[in-house]
Protein backbone atom coordinates (compact mmCIF):
# COMPACT_ATOMS: atom_id res chain seq x y z
CA UNK A 1 0.00 0.00 0.00
CA UNK A 2 1.00 3.48 -1.11
CA UNK A 3 2.16 5.17 2.15
CA UNK A 4 0.85 8.61 0.84
CA UNK A 5 -2.27 7.18 2.78
CA UNK A 6 0.05 6.75 5.78
CA UNK A 7 0.81 10.60 5.26
CA UNK A 8 -2.48 11.31 5.45
CA UNK A 9 -3.10 9.60 8.82
CA UNK A 10 -0.36 11.55 9.82
CA UNK A 11 -1.32 14.74 8.94
CA UNK A 12 2.35 15.21 7.67
CA UNK A 13 3.63 15.59 4.13
CA UNK A 14 7.11 14.10 3.81
CA UNK A 15 9.19 16.53 1.89
CA UNK A 16 11.51 13.64 1.35
CA UNK A 17 9.91 10.40 0.93
CA UNK A 18 12.40 8.35 1.14
CA UNK A 19 12.70 8.95 5.12
CA UNK A 20 9.46 7.55 5.28
CA UNK A 21 10.27 4.22 3.51
CA UNK A 22 13.47 3.48 5.77
CA UNK A 23 11.30 4.19 8.81
CA UNK A 24 8.86 1.61 7.72
CA UNK A 25 11.79 -0.91 6.72
CA UNK A 26 12.93 -4.00 9.07
CA UNK A 27 15.99 -4.79 9.15
CA UNK A 28 14.92 -8.14 7.94
CA UNK A 29 13.83 -6.65 4.75
CA UNK A 30 17.10 -4.93 3.93
CA UNK A 31 20.60 -3.16 4.67
CA UNK A 32 18.45 0.08 5.08
CA UNK A 33 16.37 -0.13 7.43
CA UNK A 34 14.85 1.90 10.53
CA UNK A 35 17.05 0.76 13.69
CA UNK A 36 18.86 4.35 13.47
CA UNK A 37 15.77 5.81 13.08
CA UNK A 38 13.99 4.10 16.01
CA UNK A 39 16.86 5.11 18.07
CA UNK A 40 16.71 8.89 17.42
CA UNK A 41 12.68 8.59 17.15
CA UNK A 42 12.71 7.57 20.91
CA UNK A 43 14.40 10.38 21.86
CA UNK A 44 12.23 12.76 20.13
CA UNK A 45 9.20 11.16 21.59
CA UNK A 46 10.27 11.49 25.24
CA UNK A 47 11.33 15.01 25.01
CA UNK A 48 8.01 15.86 23.18
CA UNK A 49 6.06 14.01 25.63
CA UNK A 50 8.27 15.16 28.31
CA UNK A 51 7.23 18.78 27.65
CA UNK A 52 3.39 18.39 26.71
CA UNK A 53 2.66 16.76 30.42
CA UNK A 54 4.97 19.74 31.88
CA UNK A 55 2.53 21.92 30.36
CA UNK A 56 -0.51 19.87 30.51
CA UNK A 57 -0.05 19.09 34.24
CA UNK A 58 1.07 21.86 35.94
CA UNK A 59 0.47 20.85 39.44
CA UNK A 60 2.31 17.25 38.88
CA UNK A 61 5.38 16.86 40.85
CA UNK A 62 8.63 15.12 39.07
CA UNK A 63 7.83 11.58 39.89
CA UNK A 64 4.02 11.54 38.79
CA UNK A 65 5.39 13.63 35.48
CA UNK A 66 8.18 10.48 35.25
CA UNK A 67 5.50 7.71 36.19
CA UNK A 68 2.57 9.31 33.44
CA UNK A 69 5.35 9.73 30.82
CA UNK A 70 6.95 5.93 31.29
CA UNK A 71 3.45 4.69 30.50
CA UNK A 72 2.80 6.85 27.50
CA UNK A 73 6.01 5.76 25.86
CA UNK A 74 6.15 2.13 26.92
CA UNK A 75 5.79 -0.69 23.67
CA UNK A 76 2.63 -0.96 24.88
CA UNK A 77 1.61 2.27 24.13
CA UNK A 78 3.10 2.96 21.25
CA UNK A 79 2.16 -0.74 19.38
CA UNK A 80 -1.34 0.68 20.19
CA UNK A 81 -1.16 3.90 18.77
CA UNK A 82 0.54 2.63 15.53
CA UNK A 83 -2.33 0.04 15.19
CA UNK A 84 -4.56 3.53 15.22
CA UNK A 85 -2.29 4.52 12.67
CA UNK A 86 -2.91 1.01 10.31
CA UNK A 87 1.19 1.28 10.26
CA UNK A 88 1.59 -2.44 10.18
CA UNK A 89 -0.04 -2.04 6.28
CA UNK A 90 2.73 0.07 5.22
CA UNK A 91 5.81 -2.08 6.90
CA UNK A 92 7.97 -3.68 4.61
CA UNK A 93 9.08 -6.93 6.12
CA UNK A 94 11.62 -9.81 5.03
CA UNK A 95 9.61 -13.17 3.61
CA UNK A 96 10.31 -15.00 7.45
CA UNK A 97 8.86 -12.23 9.83
CA UNK A 98 6.20 -11.58 7.18
CA UNK A 99 5.29 -15.82 7.41
CA UNK A 100 5.74 -15.63 11.74
CA UNK A 101 3.43 -12.81 11.59
CA UNK A 102 6.05 -9.47 12.22
CA UNK A 103 3.29 -7.13 10.80
CA UNK A 104 1.43 -7.76 14.46
CA UNK A 105 4.22 -7.84 16.84
CA UNK A 106 4.32 -4.82 19.73
CA UNK A 107 7.86 -4.83 19.16
CA UNK A 108 8.04 -4.14 15.70
CA UNK A 109 4.96 -1.72 15.28
CA UNK A 110 6.29 0.56 18.35
CA UNK A 111 9.95 0.26 16.97
CA UNK A 112 8.66 1.52 13.56
CA UNK A 113 5.69 4.02 15.10
CA UNK A 114 8.94 5.68 16.70
CA UNK A 115 11.09 5.70 13.47
CA UNK A 116 8.41 7.45 11.95
CA UNK A 117 8.53 10.12 14.37
CA UNK A 118 12.43 10.54 13.32
CA UNK A 119 12.12 10.30 10.06
CA UNK A 120 9.17 13.61 10.83
CA UNK A 121 12.36 15.41 12.84
CA UNK A 122 14.63 14.73 9.84
CA UNK A 123 12.31 15.92 7.41
CA UNK A 124 10.26 18.50 8.64
CA UNK A 125 12.51 19.79 12.35
CA UNK A 126 11.38 19.32 15.92
CA UNK A 127 8.47 22.02 15.71
CA UNK A 128 6.75 19.19 12.69
CA UNK A 129 7.75 16.49 15.05
CA UNK A 130 6.42 17.96 18.34
CA UNK A 131 2.93 18.84 16.53
CA UNK A 132 2.47 15.49 15.37
CA UNK A 133 3.27 14.07 18.85
CA UNK A 134 0.82 16.29 20.44
CA UNK A 135 -1.97 15.72 17.24
CA UNK A 136 -1.85 11.89 18.98
CA UNK A 137 -1.36 12.20 22.62
CA UNK A 138 -3.51 15.01 23.49
CA UNK A 139 -6.59 12.79 23.06
CA UNK A 140 -4.74 10.25 25.12
CA UNK A 141 -4.36 12.90 27.98
CA UNK A 142 -8.04 13.54 28.06
CA UNK A 143 -8.55 9.81 28.66
CA UNK A 144 -6.70 9.14 31.52
CA UNK A 145 -5.99 9.77 35.24
CA UNK A 146 -2.51 11.21 36.06
CA UNK A 147 -2.70 10.55 39.44
CA UNK A 148 -3.48 6.73 38.96
CA UNK A 149 -1.99 5.72 35.56
CA UNK A 150 0.79 3.35 35.72
CA UNK A 151 0.35 2.59 39.21
CA UNK A 152 -0.38 -1.02 39.96
CA UNK A 153 -3.54 -2.52 42.34
CA UNK A 154 -1.30 -3.26 45.44
CA UNK A 155 -0.25 0.68 45.26
CA UNK A 156 -3.79 1.59 44.38
CA UNK A 157 -5.60 0.01 47.68
CA UNK A 158 -2.61 1.10 49.70
CA UNK A 159 -3.31 4.67 48.88
CA UNK A 160 -6.61 4.11 49.19
CA UNK A 161 -6.94 2.78 52.62
CA UNK A 162 -4.02 4.86 54.12
CA UNK A 163 -5.89 8.04 52.36
CA UNK A 164 -8.85 6.69 55.09
CA UNK A 165 -6.46 6.26 57.62
CA UNK A 166 -7.08 2.61 57.80
CA UNK A 167 -4.55 -0.37 58.17
CA UNK A 168 -2.75 -1.75 55.15
CA UNK A 169 -4.26 -4.95 53.80
CA UNK A 170 -2.74 -8.48 54.65
CA UNK A 171 -2.19 -11.10 51.58
CA UNK A 172 -1.59 -14.39 52.64
CA UNK A 173 -1.09 -17.22 50.31
CA UNK A 174 -3.73 -20.29 51.27
CA UNK A 175 -3.38 -22.70 48.51
CA UNK A 176 -0.96 -23.88 45.19
CA UNK A 177 -1.72 -26.11 42.84
CA UNK A 178 0.18 -27.56 40.08
CA UNK A 179 3.61 -28.89 39.03
CA UNK A 180 6.80 -26.84 40.78
CA UNK A 181 7.47 -25.25 37.23
CA UNK A 182 3.75 -24.33 36.60
CA UNK A 183 2.24 -23.51 39.97
CA UNK A 184 -0.64 -21.71 40.28
CA UNK A 185 -1.20 -19.29 43.55
CA UNK A 186 -4.16 -18.56 45.15
CA UNK A 187 -4.00 -15.68 47.53
CA UNK A 188 -6.47 -14.10 49.86
CA UNK A 189 -6.55 -10.27 50.24
CA UNK A 190 -8.17 -8.95 53.68
CA UNK A 191 -8.54 -5.35 54.45
CA UNK A 192 -10.20 -6.58 58.71
CA UNK A 193 -11.79 -2.65 59.18
CA UNK A 194 -13.85 -3.02 56.22
CA UNK A 195 -14.64 -6.69 56.37
CA UNK A 196 -13.14 -7.92 52.89
CA UNK A 197 -11.90 -11.01 52.12
CA UNK A 198 -11.31 -11.85 48.25
CA UNK A 199 -9.01 -14.57 46.99
CA UNK A 200 -7.33 -14.68 43.29
CA UNK A 201 -5.43 -17.17 41.75
CA UNK A 202 -2.11 -15.79 39.38
CA UNK A 203 1.01 -18.06 38.00
CA UNK A 204 3.35 -16.68 40.54
CA UNK A 205 2.58 -15.14 44.29
CA UNK A 206 2.94 -11.51 42.89
CA UNK A 207 0.68 -12.11 40.14
CA UNK A 208 -1.95 -13.04 42.95
CA UNK A 209 -1.24 -10.91 44.65
CA UNK A 210 -2.15 -8.36 42.08
CA UNK A 211 -5.18 -9.83 41.39
CA UNK A 212 -6.68 -9.92 45.00
CA UNK A 213 -5.92 -6.53 45.68
CA UNK A 214 -7.78 -5.28 42.53
CA UNK A 215 -10.69 -7.08 43.50
CA UNK A 216 -10.04 -6.03 47.20
CA UNK A 217 -10.15 -2.21 45.99
CA UNK A 218 -13.53 -2.76 44.41
CA UNK A 219 -14.77 -3.74 47.51
CA UNK A 220 -13.41 -1.32 50.00
CA UNK A 221 -14.22 1.67 47.23
CA UNK A 222 -18.20 0.43 47.64
CA UNK A 223 -18.01 -0.07 51.21
CA UNK A 224 -16.23 3.12 52.22
CA UNK A 225 -16.77 6.07 49.68
CA UNK A 226 -14.55 9.56 49.74
CA UNK A 227 -15.57 11.05 52.78
CA UNK A 228 -17.40 14.24 52.69
CA UNK A 229 -15.30 17.97 52.58
CA UNK A 230 -14.91 19.20 56.11
CA UNK A 231 -15.76 23.04 56.44
CA UNK A 232 -12.81 24.27 57.56
CA UNK A 233 -11.89 26.14 60.61
CA UNK A 234 -10.59 29.50 59.15
CA UNK A 235 -14.11 29.48 57.09
CA UNK A 236 -15.83 29.53 60.10
CA UNK A 237 -14.23 31.81 61.76
CA UNK A 238 -15.04 33.98 59.34
CA UNK A 239 -18.44 33.26 59.10
CA UNK A 240 -18.28 34.38 63.09
CA UNK A 241 -16.88 37.73 62.45
CA UNK A 242 -19.05 38.78 59.78
CA UNK A 243 -21.97 37.66 61.88
CA UNK A 244 -22.23 40.96 63.81
CA UNK A 245 -21.64 42.86 60.51
CA UNK A 246 -24.84 41.24 59.06
CA UNK A 247 -26.87 41.96 62.36
CA UNK A 248 -26.14 45.54 62.25
CA UNK A 249 -27.05 45.93 58.40
CA UNK A 250 -30.22 44.46 59.40
CA UNK A 251 -31.07 47.32 62.22
CA UNK A 252 -30.31 49.96 60.13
Amino acid sequence: MSPSALETSLGYQFVKPALLEQALTHRSHGARHNERLEFLGDSVLSVSVSALLFSHYGTLDEGDLSRVRANLVKQASLAEIAQKLEISKYLRLGEGELKSGGFRRPSILADTFEAILAAVFLDGGYVAAQQLIERLYVPILASVDPLTLGKDAKTLLQEFLQSRQYALPVYSVVATHGAAHSQQFEVECSVPVLDIKVVAAGASRRAAEQSAAKLALVAAEAASPAPAKKRSTRARKTAQLTLPVAVAQELK
